[in-house]
């Protein structure tokens, strides 16, 4: 009888490299002990030696059936090695193997864009869409890779007309996947394109809704409960449940009272000479260190001699660079530096992080500035905003508890402005009235231009001034105005321009006529920086309301419209009798210095009160949940809705159309009571209207 020791139970030892090398040489080495060893190996941080095994073992299994599956695992372990050029050797020799590999394409399409051949990337994922135009599940799902790609890299570089059709070539093969219907409809917005979204027999109208991100759906329509549901739905989508088991709840620290500082942390993609980065290096800089502790984290592109960026990290007390950490290591970065109010500063915009906020790194996460709306996420406990954005009758549009500041607009009154062009330097016309609008093209709707050209038919002499979108875009405009009897040189583009500059040329303009449903924002600010008066309505949703916020925070609500036909009347009243301009212009300036738009120190307080505000709550134990209730019910009434897309209604109207809606689905099978348009009491009143009918 042998005895069997603890030795014979070891596992085998672990070939040396020198040894898999001799194996691989010898043809000794099998299709799945490379890849187990080359796969540790780099798992290990040694790709150097992953690499060198792949190498060996293609140069003598050169007839092996598997032999495109090797040479595509070797770029990969090249690329990470950071080889992007043998990288690129790998896969193309891989692809003349297996001309029809789907990863090959994707891969060797995004090495190319890398490498800054755009033009060869888009070739390259082109030939696998034509060799795919009839094949398999498999590669179709790699032909629907390839087309999003080349949309991407088309947008990216501005072709947005070839982007726009490429990217419908992908919606019309697979409607129900939302990437590319999403970054579609933006395209169409940007480009002034008419209707919005169009359906065919491939792509209903409910996918092209459906496929519509949050940020979009703003500039589409003012329909706050949408919106909020919308939000709900990309959330869980877009951001899911991560796994949170490697995470302990954040417990918070009783700071309350103590003396000790509130540690206050900012996570944006855009702390850099952005909009954003324009409005809160400011109000950084005049944080009281002694109540607060400010942390940023930049999550977005590393940039070079950024003066905005550089501002920034004078100011705070801590700047991290997590643009590089996955979404867990940067919320555990968070919890490690014990974080109490973590600041969400993108929301659903672009390079935002959300998934970090769902591991919840802080006891407290807090929605502002970045964003104009709801979150609709099970992890934002707050919103900050003001009175005039979120009237208290508004809040059943927020799934975050409702915080206010005396204007949601903070500026940064330091910027540099540069010396005021004349009227010929900036290309306008002397002697005129000249209307503005400086909001991007994506704001423009079919509804808003209508506004304007009743306006200019009204004004003659008069010309509006906007924004370049592109030479496509602006003829498309032009001729939208000549089809509407406006001669299209009444339309002037102003290119594009550095901030200081621009800044120096909006002062230019007669009036600044805003956009709907998503309004100017940090425009308005600027516009009325500069003393140019801003005509705006307000609508129902957070963009539809932002910029009624700034002028009233300027302190002339007189250019605050009730409605669109009231918009439009004053418009013309101001071009007609320019002197009623000049007397708000005169007290624009005067009230410059004291509005509260200006007043950021007093921004600056009121916000640390807030934070101390949560920080109270939460060591109570009283932190907000978050309410998410009904919302894929309001989301398919939305979705009814919205397709009519009505551009202004009255309140009342709006909300009776979702009751009576909840009132037909609580009839087919009961709908639970809600905190928003579903109470006890509204569908007792529902049920006696619907009775009478």
């Amino acid at each position: 009888m042998s005895m069997v020791t603890n030795d014979a139970l070891a596992p085998a030892p672990v070939p040396s490299l020198a040894g898999i090398l001799e194996l691989a040489r010898t043809q000794r080495l099998s299709f799945t002990d490379l890849f187990q060893f080359a796969e540790s190996r780099s798992a290990a941080g040694q790709k150097l030696e992953a690499a060198e095994v792949y190498k060996v073992w293609i140069a003598f299994n050169e007839n092996h059936p598997f032999l495109h599956l090797v040479y595509f695992n070797y770029s990969v372990t090249l690329r990470q090695w950071g080889d992007v050029a043998g990288s690129i050797h790998a896969l193309r020799a891989c692809l003349k193997l297996d001309p029809r590999f789907g990863p090959a394409h994707i891969n060797l399409g995004r090495a190319l864009e890398d490498s800054g051949i755009a033009t060869q990337a888009i070739l390259q994922w082109r030939s696998f869409v034509e060799l795919t135009a009839e094949s398999t599940p498999d590669r179709l799902t790699h032909r629907l890779l390839a087309l999003q790609h080349i949309g991407r890299v088309m947008e990216n570089a501005g072709l947005l007309e070839d982007a726009e059709t490429t990217l419908w070539q992908a919606m019309e093969q697979r409607p129900d996947k939302t990437e590319a219907g999403q970054h579609w409809s933006a395209l169409r917005q940007r480009q002034c394109k008419w209707p919005t979204l169009v359906s065919s027999d491939h792509v209903s109208a409910r996918q092209l809704l459906d496929a519509m991100s949050p940020l979009t759906l703003a500039c589409f329509s003012d329909d706050p409960l949408f919106q909020l549901a919308k939000a709900y739905r990309y959330n869980k989508s877009f951001v899911g449940r991560p796994d949170t088991s490697g995470f302990t709840r954040k417990a918070p620290k009783q700071k309350t009272g103590t003396g000790q500082r509130l540690r206050v942390g900012y996570v944006s993609s855009d702390l850099r000479d952005h909009a954003v980065g324009f409005a809160l290096r400011e109000m950084l800089e005049l944080h009281d260190k002694r109540s607060v502790e400010i942390y940023a984290y930049y999550c977005g592109e590393p940039v070079e001699r950024d003066a905005t960026q550089a501002r920034m990290k004078a100011a705070v007390d801590c700047w991290r660079d997590i643009g590089a950490l996955s979404d867990a290591d940067a919320a555990r970065q968070i919890a490690d530096d014990d974080i109490d109010i973590l600041v969400d500063v993108n929301g659903y915009t672009k390079h935002a992080r959300t998934k970090i906020f769902a591991y919840r790194p802080a006891p407290v996460v807090v929605n502002f500035c970045g964003y104009p709306g709801t979150m609709g996420s099970p992890f934002h406990h707050y919103i900050i905003a003001d009175e005039h954005i979120i009237p208290p009758e508004n809040e059943i549009y927020f799934s975050e508890k409702v915080l206010r500041i005396a204007c949601d607009q903070p500026i940064d009154r330091k910027r540099v402005i540069a010396e005021k062009p004349s009227r010929a330097e900036a290309g306008l016309p002397e002697g005129v009235f000249v209307f503005a609008c400086f909001n991007g093209m994506q704001k423009i709707t079919q509804e808003t231009f209508a506004h304007w050209m009743k306006i200019l038919l009204t004004t003659p002499g008069s010309v509006l001034w906007l924004l370049t979108g592109g030479d496509d875009v602006d003829q498309r405009l032009g001729k939208a105005a000549e089809n509407a009897g406006v001669a299209p040189e009444r339309l002037i583009f102003a290119p594009k321009a550095p901030n200081a500059k621009h800044l120096a040329r909006i002062a230019l303009a007669d009036l600044f006529l805003d956009t709907f449903p998503y309004g100017a924002h940090s425009t308005a600010g600027d516009a009325l920086t500069m003393g140019l008066p801003v005509l705006t309505f307000p609508g129902k949703s957070f963009a539809a309301r932002f910029c009624h916020s700034i002028v009233a925070a300027a302190g002339v609500p007189e250019l605050i419209c009730p409605d669109p036909q009231t918009y439009i009347e004053k418009a013309i009243g101001f071009a007609n009798n320019p002197r009623s301009l000049r007397e708000i212009r005169e007290s624009l300036q005067a009230k410059r210095e004291t509005s509260v738009l200006r007043d950021i120190p007093a921004l600056a307080r009121r916000l640390e009160e807030l934070f101390w505000q949560m920080q109270a709550e939460c060591e109570r134990g009283e932190t907000p949940v978050p309410d998410l209730s009904n919302l894929d019910i309001y989301y398919d009434i939305g979705l009814d809705l919205v397709q009519d897309n009505i551009a202004f209604s009255d309140d009342e109207a709006y909300r009776q159309a979702y009751r009576d809606k909840l009132a037909e689905w609580h009839d087919y099978a009961p709908v639970p009571y809600d905190s928003r348009l579903w109470t006890q009491e509204a569908t007792g009143s529902t049920a006696r209207a619907i009775g009478k009918s």
